[in-house]
């Protein structure tokens, strides 16, 4: 997985973090390719750390700790590290100061950074929605395909199609492995709502599973306060959880201010969960139970009016009505129609909601296929939602985004009128919706629920296609295939181009590959492929024709670009830049353009020797990320 990419002043710090922090570098200088730092204890270094920092090639611990950054982006981030500890380059670092110093650059960072990604509570809110149930997406997936399999099967038994006696216990096994995810639904969500809102996550499941009213006696309910009615499994739904988990939260961290530490393990969690789970069971599910027994009579009267009307209303209303576990006032309702007229119209018309979900995602799939992520968690719910099993496109694609969730809505309205229009269709049995109810479509009107299925995959494409999807979105999609475009352009240049380009030697001796070089940060290939030269004498030409980009103040360093875009590095020697320079005469200027008949250096051959440095030339193209194909040859001069 590639690293994300970090700015210049983040890198700085994190090379600070992997070095021990600022307290313990003594001080900060660089060459033409890495950051080199004096360190006051080698102890606190963490070289795997270092090594993992996007824009880091590689770490070399020797007489100093030597971090590859790179030509050009070096220079930059050593700057950033010492503007960060407020002193010059080589200069020693204030131990004192250091901690504080890197403080405030980090609150200053924070705060910059809060500035830009203010967002409006709405966008928070749907942000929160998302991070709870993405990482749940794979449960959904796998569960949900479980369940719509054993959907179809059950469905198929109950219409007579197949035979119970050969079938039923696969499908209870199937059912016992779907239920593992969907019946304890709401207490993953509490868990993962705690993660998000920073809540303890065990505390967060048990407030989820307080919904599920476990120890409750049957014969002696709990009273919904408003109604006086007994309390109902579920009452308060998913969004009932989260809001709960949050105000958790809330609570559980003023009483980590407040209780004592001696007791602070024992007294927080049980006031927490008792003044939230009474909360709960008291005020959040009987309010809900409220609200559910009130649109009873509207309910009623939306089948009471019955056709294209009433199949839009009840198909655009239902997901919503089950984020909130109001969709229980409609199982005695489903029951009652079945009981008197054998089949019930309602639930053919629910089934919709979950079609125009599946409508939505397929124009934000065709929509937004630049967005990899997206695409790929629409692929894995789609089948899924299919058959009936709508949660992992609710919570993990359509909710999260905000106006694919409405739009989705309106295409479940659409296929709910069109059944309401063709009127009759029913289904003998409660079931899953989607694609898996079909076998219980009464009287032979299948073909009715299969035509307001295509009319919600439709209408919730159309919707959502047109109206849909969000700006920032189609902006991403639309820098995207820009970038694309271009991408894909400068590679077919580039292939072409760097084919071409011929490497030579650069002095009179002896061409060996990387792998074989003295310097792990060149034989490893830290800084990029190429091959280095063991001179016999000091006359140093250019490896390859171009422009010369980069001299070091070393000088024991050059930069060249060809004109296809390879830069290419001419490192003269190993370790050569704490020789200020004395070894080499440059004889070349930034501007100028070089060809490998061009003597680009002068070189002391027996200085170098005589400091214990290493002679070899470097030629390396530090650029590779942007090279698929070029050729190298090398030839002695």
């Amino acid at each position: 997985m590639a690293k994300e990419e970090l700015t210049l002043n983040q890198i700085a710090k994190e090379i600070y973090d992997g070095a021990g922090g600022m307290d313990n570098v003594q001080s900060v200088v660089h060459c033409m390719t890495r950051v080199r730092m004096s360190v006051r204890d080698d102890s606190k270094v963490d070289q795997e750390k270092l090594k993992r920092i996007p824009g880091v090639l590689g770490v070399v611990d020797d007489e100093q700790l030597q971090v590859i950054i790179g030509p050009g982006k070096v220079n930059k981030v050593a700057k950033e590290m010492v503007d960060m500890a407020g002193v010059s380059l080589g200069e020693e670092f204030p131990q004192e100061s250091a901690k504080d110093k890197v403080n405030a650059k980090a609150a200053e960072m924070k705060a910059a950074q809060k500035a830009k990604q203010k967002n409006s509570p709405f966008k928070a809110v749907l942000k929160d929605i998302s991070n709870i149930f993405v990482p749940m997406i794979p449960a959904f997936v796998g569960s949900g395909l479980i369940a719509g399999i054993a959907a179809i099967l059950s469905n198929l038994v109950t219409a007579g199609t197949i035979d119970a006696a050969n079938w039923q216990q696969i499908i209870d096994v199937m059912n016992i492995l779907k239920n593992g995810m969907f019946s304890y639904l709401v207490i993953f969500t509490g868990v993962n709502a705690a993660q998000v809102f920073g809540a303890n996550p065990t505390l967060g499941g048990v407030i989820g599973a307080v919904v599920l009213l476990t120890g409750m006696n049957p014969e002696a309910p709990i009273s919904n306060l408003f109604t006086g009615d007994a309390l109902a499994a579920g009452q308060g739904g998913i969004l009932g959880v989260i809001f709960a988990v949050w105000l958790l939260a809330i609570v559980e961290k003023k009483l980590h201010q407040v209780i004592p530490d001696a007791v602070d393990i024992i007294i927080t969690p049980m006031l927490s969960l008792l003044v939230i789970g009474l909360l709960e069971i008291f005020l959040i599910m009987p309010l809900a139970g409220f609200i559910s027994n009130s649109m009873v009579s509207g309910i009623n009267w939306v089948l009471a009016v019955g056709g294209a009307f009433s199949g839009f209303v009840l198909g655009a209303l239902f997901l919503p009505m089950v984020m909130f576990g109001l969709h229980q006032i409609l199982t005695p309702i489903h029951i009652q129609m079945i009981g008197e007229t054998g089949k019930t119209l309602l639930l053919p018309i629910l089934a919709m909601a979950g079609a125009g979900q599946v409508g939505a995602a397929f124009a934000l799939w065709m929509k937004l296929r630049k967005d990899k992520e997206l695409t790929e968690m629409i692929k894995g719910a789609l089948p899924v939602g299919i058959l009936g099993i709508g949660e992992p496109l609710i919570y993990g694609v359509t909710l999260p985004l905000g106006r694919p969730f409405i739009t989705a809505c309106i295409g479940g309205g659409i296929g709910g009128a069109v059944i309401g229009a063709i009127g009759g269709v029913g289904a003998i049995a409660i079931g899953p919706s989607g694609a898996a109810l079909i076998p219980l479509i009464a009287e032979g009107r299948w073909w009715g629920h299969v035509l307001g299925l295509l009319a919600a995959y439709v209408g919730g494409f159309i919707a959502t296609y047109f109206f849909g999807i969000p700006k920032d979105k189609l902006t991403e999609q639309e820098l995207a295939e820009e970038t694309a475009m271009e991408v894909a352009k400068s590679e077919t240049t580039t292939s072409r181009a760097h084919a071409t380009n011929v490497f030579t030697a650069v002095a009179n001796g002896s061409v060996h590959p990387l792998v074989e070089a003295a310097d792990p940060v060149f034989s490893e290939k830290m800084m990029g492929e190429g091959y280095f030269v063991e001179p016999v004498d000091g006359e140093i030409f250019s490896p390859v024709a171009g422009k010369i980009t980069t001299i070091f103040p070393t000088k024991h360093a050059i930069g060249i670009t060809t004109d296809s875009g390879l830069e290419v590095l001419l490192h003269m020697g190993i370790n050569t830049v704490e020789l200020a320079g004395k070894p080499f005469d440059v004889l070349v200027t930034a501007g100028q353009s070089v060809t490998p008949e061009t003597q680009v250096a002068s070189v002391d051959l027996a200085a170098i020797k005589a400091s214990g440095k290493g002679t070899s030339m470097m030629v390396l193209i530090t650029n590779m990320d942007d090279v698929e194909t070029y050729v190298l040859e090398k030839t002695v001069r």
